[in-house]
């Protein structure tokens, strides 16, 4: 079982033969700032939501969280082991690596396994982009009312956005990897603040109560936590750009670590500190106070910081298609200023997001990071042509199809929860009505 177990974490060492000075940098990310920027993808949003989320799932929900971690490790390599295999077989990638998800899609299943991946890809960082956004306006707001100022909401948003904008003007992730070690800084001690004031709130808090398991509000909450564990997307890009790509499963598995380390002890407390009174923003829960508005500033600062992080590959990939020049210059700055313009249109058209996170965590995310890893391996594996064959283990392939079948079904059903919960949801009107 160990040595099972083992080999289910280390899915790299099983393509040594695949491996070679494949896409190296010499000046890109190393195993530790790739998962840093990993974690600054990951953290921020989720741990908000997630103590929340253990109300539609009752305890099992800390097990849930234990195992999307390790399987999204898992399948985290996978990618990062169909990436090495697709510059192997297919060397002109390694020069032309601006969108690797979609080129694994391309490679496996041609034009439409490409299409399938890049609109997903788009989907969920576009939508996380814009989540982003509006609870870093909302938290500025927030923090400027207590100092006794109230300022319109909408108007944040266009201020932030204004600030944002010179910052995704930057490149690829190597070029802006001081923000990504900003975003986990500013997580870490975020989570340890909160965790504070959630063990000082239960001294005064009576027994909490935590209702019954629902199949809506478990699956719910399976797109929640998903959408917490969900950084497949931008992984890849991440990869494309390390010194060595062949570490890459090291630095992912890293990541995971830390970022379970930073959820658990939130969502636990919270949980049967609040229970059903826990709010879908744990800071709504958490009694006023310095440490409130600590958190506050620092989950700003995260989410401004990942903003930049998330809406990258988009940017990358559009860049691609329009054959925008890689180098800094005036027609990337016009797109990347229009982009942003795109995402503000959308903030400032659903200025409140109810179900969306669930929404994105259980169709796309789910897709990107639980379905088509182990199904682009196992393509890959069987595809047959001038170059070294690869031996897939019956572990391995259990493994993958349990992973793609209880992926799909968890999928389907959250998604089904979200749609349901958004049709029943009143959105306030835009706010340029």
């Amino acid at each position: 079982m160990a040595q099972d177990t083992a080999a289910l974490l280390s899915p790299v060492s099983s393509v040594k033969g695949e491996m070679g000075t494949l896409g190296h940098h010499a000046h890109g990310l190393t195993v530790l700032t790739t998962a840093v920027f990993a974690v600054g993808e990951m953290a921020g949003s989720g741990v908000l939501a997630l103590p929340a989320a253990l109300n539609g799932t009752g305890y099992i929900g800390i097990l849930l969280n234990i195992l999307c971690a390790v399987v999204s490790a898992y399948t985290g390599m996978l990618l990062g082991k169909c990436w090495l295999i697709v510059l192997n077989r297919y060397p002109d990638y390694a020069a032309d690596s601006r969108y690797p998800y979609p080129a694994m899609g391309q490679v496996t299943y041609g034009n439409p396994g490409r299409l399938v991946v890049s609109c997903a890809i788009n989907f969920t960082l576009f939508g996380v982009s814009v989540v982003f956004l509006l609870l870093a306006s909302e938290n500025i707001q927030s923090l400027v009312k207590d100092a006794g100022s109230d300022f319109s909401f909408c108007y944040w948003l266009l201020i932030v956005a204004g600030c944002l904008m010179p910052i995704t003007w930057l490149g690829t992730p190597k070029d802006f990897w001081p923000i990504a070690v900003g975003a986990v800084f500013a997580t870490s001690i975020a989570c340890c603040v909160i965790l504070a004031n959630i063990v000082e709130d239960s001294k005064a808090l009576p027994t909490a109560f935590h209702p019954n398991i629902e199949f809506k509000g478990f699956f719910f909450a399976f797109g929640t936590i998903c959408f917490a564990f969900g950084g497949h997307p931008a992984f890849p890009t991440f990869q494309a750009d390390m010194r060595n790509p062949e570490k890459f499963g090291k630095a992912i598995f890293i990541a995971y670590m830390i970022v379970l380390l930073m959820y658990l002890p939130v969502a636990i407390s919270g949980y049967m500190a609040y229970g059903i009174n826990a709010q879908d923003n744990i800071l709504l829960s958490v009694s006023s106070g310095p440490m409130q508005y600590t958190v506050e500033i620092l989950i700003t600062l995260h989410l401004i910081c990942s903003f930049i992080i998330v809406i990258n590959p988009v940017c990358q990939e559009f860049e691609e298609i329009l054959k925008i020049p890689r180098s800094f210059g005036y027609k990337r700055v016009i797109f990347r200023t229009l982009m942003m313009g795109v995402v503000l249109f959308v903030a400032e058209s659903i200025p409140r997001f109810g179900a969306i996170l669930s929404l994105v965590g259980g169709s796309t995310t789910t897709l990107l990071a639980y379905i088509l890893p182990p199904v682009f391996y196992l393509k890959l594996c069987s595809m047959e042509g001038d170059w070294e064959q690869i031996s897939v283990s019956l572990h391995e392939k259990v493994a993958c199809i349990e992973i793609i079948a209880i992926g799909t079904v968890a999928g389907v059903a959250s998604t089904y929860s979200a749609v349901s919960s958004l049709a029943g949801s009143s959105f306030e009107k835009p706010c340029y009505l």
